[in-house]
């Protein structure tokens, strides 16, 4: 029983250690960039001693890609929790209104993950990891449009659900990268709104 209550103390106290680093790591790369962060600084940040960080890390690209999972999860979570309110009857113009609303369009993050993907861009194994990443919120995208067949027809021209998918994603990616620059939220979540209902509709908010 001794030996269980240490395990669980360790355990709880090792999730909030890596806990702490990635919110550390976090303020860090937004305030100064990736490339420009040293362990050393997301250790003193934190206040942790290298060897906390290297119990839960190899390296900042893994820690990164902790973030990004972290992120992308909470993204995909979104975007799934607003579609499944309409059970098996995908509503395409109230389930644009709902993933505009509820999803998450914070510029820090957007500055941090926009930095690393010029790093990525310049390592091939990196990119490799980050497309692998990405790929977890269109698959998610995907799988809730595809138990909606039947129910919603979507344009011809995307070739199918993963094409579709990929072209929210890519509304995404075009919306965020405006926000980047005049970090306008309130406009970034009306034009992703009048994107999405365009790429999945008529326009006119019936779907196609």
């Amino acid at each position: 029983m001794v030996a269980e209550q240490t395990v669980r103390r360790v355990t709880r106290r090792r999730v909030r250690t890596r806990a702490n680093l990635l919110d550390a790591a976090f303020a860090v790369f937004a305030a100064k960039g990736f490339r420009r962060v040293s362990i050393e600084e997301v250790c003193d940040a934190a206040g942790y001693s290298r060897g906390a960080f290297y119990s839960n890390f190899d390296s900042l690209d893994e820690l990164f890609f902790a973030l990004y999972r972290q992120r992308a999860d909470l993204i995909a979570e979104q975007v799934a929790d607003a579609l499944a309110l309409d059970g098996p009857a995908l509503d395409v113009p109230e389930s644009v209104d709902r993933v505009t609303e509820v999803l998450l369009l914070d510029v820090e993050w957007l500055l941090v993950k926009t930095d690393f993907l010029v790093h990525a861009a310049r390592d091939p194994a990196v990119a490799q990891s980050l497309l692998e990443h990405r790929e977890r919120l269109r698959a998610a995208i995907a799988d809730r449009l595809g138990r909606a067949t039947g129910h919603t027809r979507l344009p011809a021209v995307f070739g199918g659900i993963d094409g579709a998918a990929r072209a929210v994603v890519a509304a995404y990616d075009g919306v965020t990268t405006q926000l980047l620059l005049d970090k306008d939220v309130d406009s970034a979540r009306a034009w992703l709104k009048q994107l999405l209902t365009a790429l999945l509709t008529d326009g006119s908010g019936t779907p196609q």
